[in-house]
This record gives C-alpha cells, sequence and structure tokens, in this order.
C-alpha cells in the first residue's frame, strides 16, 4: 500500500500532536457508538412466536405433507422470521433417504434431511422475508423412506413411515413495531393484534360504578373483538378506571356516557358534537392510544358499541373521528363466509405408490360446537395403473376416520365423493382435515419410473362446514341455546349490585366465549343489577353471576339449583353427586345450566360461589371453546386447586319436547308413508274380509230357507 511520507513529514509539532489526539478521539467515539447501537437497535425490536393453531399431527406413507396458516400484521416492519419445526421421524427411516421440505405462500425456500438421533427433534429455519404476505400458508412435505436391507437401495412401504409435526411448532418474528397513524382504522389494527393481546397491551375500560348500559355496550364491543382475534387462549379485559393494570396499557378503548368520562377524555369531545349522535375519537396522549366510544344517551351508546363490534367498519374508517347516527347501518356482514372452505387453492398431487397423506387445516370465522350437517367433498383424478382391488381414499377430520371409498379405474380422470360429519362433533374455531390416499399397484414401482402412481386432490375439493341448531339444555349445546340465526338471543345478564375487579373478570370471561360463537353484532344485550321483571326473565336468555348474597336472582333460584346454597348463603350443600365438606363449599364455584322457572322453553345460566373468587373460578371453564367442549352435562365446580368437574343432572335434556317430536317426524316421514301404506293394505283386506265373510253369510242363510220350504 502507497503512503505519502512527504505529507506526513510536514506535520510539526504542536499541530501534528493535535490531529493525532483528535483522530483517537474520534476513532474512540465512533467505537463506543457503534458497540452502544447494535445492542439498542436490537433492543428496540419486539419479538412475537405464533404457535401452530394445528393439534400435534402425525402422518403416514411415503410422502406426506401437512399444511398451516400464520399472519403477518401491517404494522410489523419484520427484521427476522425464523420457523422453529419440532418434529419426530420414524426410527426405522432412512436418514440418508427421508427428506423434509418447507414451502411458504408456493414457494419451496428449505429441505433437509433428519438427524440420526432418535425422538423429538427441533429444526430452525430462516424464513425469507420476501416470501411473507399478511396471510401465509405454510407447508411441511416429507418424504419417509425405509430402507429394504442394508445394501438393497429399493424402498418398502410399512406403517413405520411416518411423520409427526409437534404442536409447539412456531414461527418467530423480531420486527420493528410502527406506531398507528392517525386513523381508526390503525388503531384497531394495533388493539387487534395477536401480539398486542399477548402482551396485555389491550384493555376495554368503563367509568367506575359504570352504568348497566355502559356494561351492555362494553360487553357488545368484546364480543366484537373475540369474534375476530387469532388468539385462542388470550382476550381482551373489561375492567372499570379504577383498575392499574388495565390503565398501564397501550391501546385502550374507553366506553361511556359522556357525563360519566373523567375528564381526561371529555375535554377530547365537544358536548355539541354530541347531539342526536354518538361518536368514537381516537386520539394519543403520553404514549398511549385511546380509543373513546360515548354519546349522551344510552340508545346511541349502544348504538356506537354496535359499529365498534363491526370489524368491517374499523378497518374502513381512515379518519380519527366517527360519527354514528341512529339511522347509521352497523350490522355485520358475513364475514366474507358462506360456510365453504376450500382445502386447497391448486391441484396437490401425489406421487409415489403405496399409503400417501394430505393434511390440510380449517380455521373458521366463528366457533361452531356442533358439527351437524357438515359435509367433506373430494374431487380426485388418479392414475390408471393402481391396483384398484385395494385403492382407497379415507377422509379424517380432527384424527377421526369419517369415512371412506374406493378408487376405480372407470372413475380415474374425474372422481368425487362426499363424507358426512358425525352428529354432534365438536370442531371449535378451527379443525384439520386428513386425506389418506392407498395407491398400490401390482408391481412395486421404482421412485425414479415414469409410470409411478400419482394421485391428484383437486383445488375444488372443500368443506361445507355448519351446525343445526341444537335442542339440549346442557354444555355441549352452550353458548348456541343462547343465540339465534348466528347472532345474541335477547341475552339478560343480572349481575351483582357493586361490581368488583374479580367480577368484572368473571364477565369477560363470559361474554369472551359468546363473542367466538356470534356471527353477527345485531342481537341485544341487557344488563340488570336487580332482579328483572317476570315479563323480562319469562322473554330472555338470562345469564346470573354472582354469590347468592350479592345477586337477589342468584338467592330467588337457590332451591331450583343443583348445588344450593345452605341457609346462611355461606358455601354450598352435598348433594346426590357431591359430597361437600363445610370449607370446600366455601371455596368452590359452579356453573348450573338451569330450565329457566320464568320460561320452560328457555335456559338459564347460574354461575356462583359464596365470594366473587369462586364465581370467577367457575367462569374459567367457560371462557374458551376448549375449555366448554370438556363438558357434556349441565353443572359444572372449579375448587381453588382448579380441579374441575362435569355433571348431569336433567332427565330430560330437551329443551323444546314438541319441536324433538316434530323432528322425529320428519326424520322418519318415508317410515310413516310405509306404515300408512301398510294400514292402508290391511284396511282393505280387513274390509274384503268383511265383506266375503257378509256375503258368505248372506248365502247360507237363503240355503237353509230353501231347504226348509222343501
Amino acid at each position: 500500500m502507497f503512503v505519502n511520507k512527504s505529507f506526513i513529514n510536514k506535520l510539526n509539532g504542536i499541530k501534528r500532536n493535535g490531529i493525532s489526539r483528535g483522530w483517537g478521539l474520534l476513532a474512540a467515539g465512533l467505537f463506543c457508538l457503534l458497540v452502544g447501537t447494535v445492542p439498542a437497535q436490537a433492543a428496540s425490536l419486539k419479538n412475537y412466536t405464533q404457535p401452530f393453531q394445528n393439534n400435534t399431527t402425525s402422518l403416514a406413507g411415503q410422502s406426506v405433507e401437512m399444511n398451516t396458516y400464520f399472519i403477518k400484521m401491517d404494522y410489523w416492519q419484520v427484521k427476522r422470521a425464523t420457523l422453529n419445526l419440532n418434529f419426530q421421524v420414524s426410527q426405522l427411516s432412512s436418514r440418508q433417504l427421508s427428506d423434509i421440505t418447507v414451502t411458504l405462500n408456493d414457494v419451496k425456500f428449505y429441505a433437509f434431511r433428519p438427524s440420526k438421533q432418535t425422538g423429538l427433534q427441533t429444526k430452525s429455519i430462516k424464513i425469507p422475508l420476501r416470501l411473507l404476505q399478511g396471510q401465509n400458508v405454510l407447508k411441511i412435505n416429507g418424504q419417509i423412506l425405509n430402507a429394504a436391507g442394508k445394501r438393497d437401495y429399493r424402498l418398502t412401504q410399512t406403517p413405520a413411515n411416518w411423520l409427526t409435526v409437534d404442536s409447539h411448532s412456531s414461527v418467530n418474528f423480531q420486527y420493528k413495531l410502527m406506531p398507528p397513524t392517525n386513523a381508526i382504522k390503525s388503531f384497531y389494527d394495533h388493539f387487534s393484534g395477536p401480539d398486542t393481546i399477548a402482551e396485555k397491551n389491550a384493555s376495554i375500560r368503563v367509568p367506575a360504578g359504570a352504568s348497566d348500559a355502559e356494561l351492555a355496550a362494553s360487553m357488545t364491543v368484546l364480543t366484537g373483538e373475540s369474534r375476530v382475534i387469532t388468539t385462542e387462549n388470550q382476550q381482551i379485559p373489561v375492567s372499570d378506571m379504577t383498575d392499574k393494570t388495565a390503565e398501564n396499557a397501550d391501546y385502550q378503548v374507553i366506553v361511556g356516557r359522556y357525563r360519566n368520562l373523567p375528564k381526561q377524555f371529555q375535554r377530547r369531545i365537544s358536548r355539541t358534537d354530541l347531539q342526536n349522535q354518538g361518536q368514537i375519537r381516537f386520539f394519543r396522549e403520553k404514549d398511549r392510544y385511546y380509543l373513546v366510544v360515548t354519546a349522551l344517551t344510552d340508545s346511541l351508546l349502544q348504538k356506537t358499541a354496535r359499529f365498534v363490534a363491526n370489524s368491517e367498519l374499523m378497518q374502513e374508517t381512515t379518519r380519527a373521528t366517527e360519527s354514528v347516527r341512529q339511522s347509521t347501518q352497523t350490522f355485520t356482514s358475513d364475514l366474507h363466509y358462506q360456510g365453504h372452505y376450500q382445502l386447497t387453492t391448486s391441484a396437490d398431487k401425489l406421487t409415489g405408490s403405496g399409503h400417501q397423506e394430505r393434511s390440510y387445516f380449517v380455521s373458521l370465522p366463528v366457533d361452531r360446537n356442533n358439527a351437524d350437517g357438515s359435509k367433506i367433498t373430494l374431487h380426485l383424478r388418479y392414475a390408471k395403473n393402481l391396483d384398484f382391488d385395494s385403492a382407497l381414499a379415507t377422509v379424517y377430520v380432527n384424527d377421526t376416520a369419517i369415512g371412506s371409498q374406493h378408487l376405480t379405474a372407470k372413475r380415474a380422470d374425474n372422481d368425487t365423493f362426499t363424507v358426512t360429519l358425525p352428529k354432534g362433533m365438536a370442531l371449535g374455531n378451527s379443525f384439520t382435515v386428513r386425506v389418506a390416499l392407498d395407491l398400490p399397484i401390482k408391481q412395486p414401482a421404482n421412485s425414479t419410473n415414469n409410470q409411478t402412481p400419482w394421485a391428484s386432490i383437486e383445488p375444488d375439493s372443500d368443506a361445507a362446514v355448519k351446525s343445526a341448531p341444537g335442542n339440549d339444555l346442557l354444555f355441549s349445546n352452550y353458548p348456541n341455546l343462547f343465540l339465534k340465526n348466528s347472532t345474541y338471543d335477547n341475552i339478560v345478564v343480572v349481575r351483582p349490585k357493586t361490581m368488583s375487579a374479580t367480577d368484572y373478570a368473571t364477565m369477560t370471561n363470559l361474554f369472551n366465549l359468546i363473542g367466538n360463537y356470534a356471527q353477527s353484532n345485531q342481537g341485544r344485550i341487557r344488563v340488570y343489577d336487580h332482579q328483572p321483571s317476570q315479563d323480562v326473565l319469562k322473554n330472555a336468555n338470562v345469564i346470573a353471576f354472582g354469590s347468592a348474597k350479592d345477586n337477589a336472582l342468584v338467592k330467588h333460584l337457590n332451591s331450583k339449583l343443583y348445588f344450593k346454597y345452605n341457609s346462611k348463603l355461606t358455601g354450598f350443600l352435598s348433594n346426590e353427586k357431591l359430597s361437600i365438606e363445610e370449607l370446600y363449599g366455601q371455596q368452590m364455584g359452579t356453573a348450573q345450566l338451569l330450565r329457566s322457572p320464568y320460561n320452560q322453553k328457555k335456559g338459564l345460566l347460574v354461575v356462583t360461589g359464596a365470594s366473587d373468587n369462586a364465581t370467577y373460578l367457575a367462569s374459567t371453564q367457560i371462557n374458551y371453546q376448549r375449555n366448554i367442549a370438556q363438558y357434556t352435562g349441565d353443572a359444572i365446580v372449579v375448587d381453588q386447586d382448579n380441579n374441575h368437574f362435569g355433571y348431569r343432572f336433567k332427565k330430560n335434556k330437551l329443551i323444546n319436547r314438541q319441536l324433538n317430536a316434530r323432528e322425529t317426524l320428519s326424520k322418519n316421514s318415508q317410515l310413516l308413508v310405509y306404515l300408512a301404506v301398510a294400514l292402508g293394505i290391511v284396511a282393505i283386506i280387513v274390509l274384503a274380509l268383511i265383506l266375503l265373510l257378509g256375503k258368505h253369510g248372506r248365502m247360507s242363510r237363503k240355503h237353509r230357507g230353501r231347504r226348509r220350504y222343501e
């Protein structure tokens, strides 16, 4: 390297030392800046791990494939995305021949061979950022091959060809959080984001000592949120202004009548702007983001809350302020979902002989507690060189075999078959459809043979999902029995007179589940802090929560409860199902689904315990679909140690006995026709016999008369 020494020599004493000292300080400063910047930048990045929504999935066959979905929020500036794949392959599989390929949004980007270890393996795979979209489809394809012998290259098909993908697999994001813009829709995206909810940075708040109307409006907002959020085991809490945890959330929705709002929020909205309309106002204050939902009257507050409960309207609002009048259309659409879900967007081809499987993850916009009337339709094409004596297609839903059909040469170019899901099968908000194809040939095919058998699952294969209205007054039909036309069916909530922080948590649990199942925001929710009139109780689906001391309706219903309070209302008494020790009865909580004493064709849910904490314990089993799915009876008990038990007390589970009789007649209408025909034939035969016997009698009498005459 050339250095101009004459230039260096020109630098005399003091000048030279000053420059040297300056360069040294500058270098040291830059070094410190760089060293300090790297950790600071790393610290400013946020982390969010999104677990697979699938349950642990095991696939058998030489060539298997499963898919799952994950989302990337628009307000994430993603710096790194990593797939953490937890999997296990057959101990008998050849590690030199087996391989696993990962595809994102139809682009293959990574392939590897499993390590030689047995048991669960973990593979961290960097995801190319260019492939990420808002909604992402991730496919895991495995070719799991067993060697026939140590020196034999031929591949064998056995039940030991399998791949298991563990449910703890996940996608991790490192990202920079982009703040909301000055638009309601931007706040809504952040507020509903899975990272926001996981970090407990979202809350719904009402004024201290909130009125019944304010509580009803807040529950409307909550159900709208729980309908669309993607997290399955977390929720947005509803609380009042005294809750410090909710006060510290970065994103807050404030719901209340204008006169009851704290001054902090009143000064943001002019009272004159609320004449004959409600208002939604978004603003930022001290690094926190607020969405105020307010009005001067209860009816306008409820109307404005319905707007917030409509995700489409919220995602379309580009202003910081939105006014809502009684004439404003706030009802929700059908969530772009008409009950049909496409299994694959392109033809899914399987190549190779033997047993092969494909798994499809189906995510639903609302929870379903039964699959009555649901069907899976497969459209297949396959090779004609199969051994059709044993070629077979089988459909599984959540690892339960639903139906099978033999493949035939005649239908090879266009084969369609439909299977019906079992009545009563609970689907929740997602399920997995697994298609297993047995593609045998009479002569084993080499994997490089051009005549290798194949099959294709066509893109018009779909799942038609619906839930028939249930007629059972059991938790297996809850909360559907409180819904009608996919919305709240005139729900009345009777609450404690004074709401504690724990009571707010109980109420949040109750409506989080209802929101998961409600497809529309058009139903009616009313809240009472006292026992409603007989007329209200007769025509409503009633939920009462709180202790018998704090809730007049619970006290009034004590004689109707399956688990009854003692005379002092301090704990529960033993019954034919459970022996209850005195202290145990004071600490346990119960959820009981009664036949309403005010209307025999309606249910009445009582969630109660001797304290607000005991009541809350009971509500923890009716907050998420995965919890409520455990219970098929009409009573739930939860104790302080989180032991929970289900019981069945009713002998007759039917809500409407006449409806059941009509359904029975409808289902057996063909049988009734045959029975009517049979009875008609019998009647004709009897009539013919009577006529024949009558004629024979007359002839006999006539003959006897002639003989006498002679």
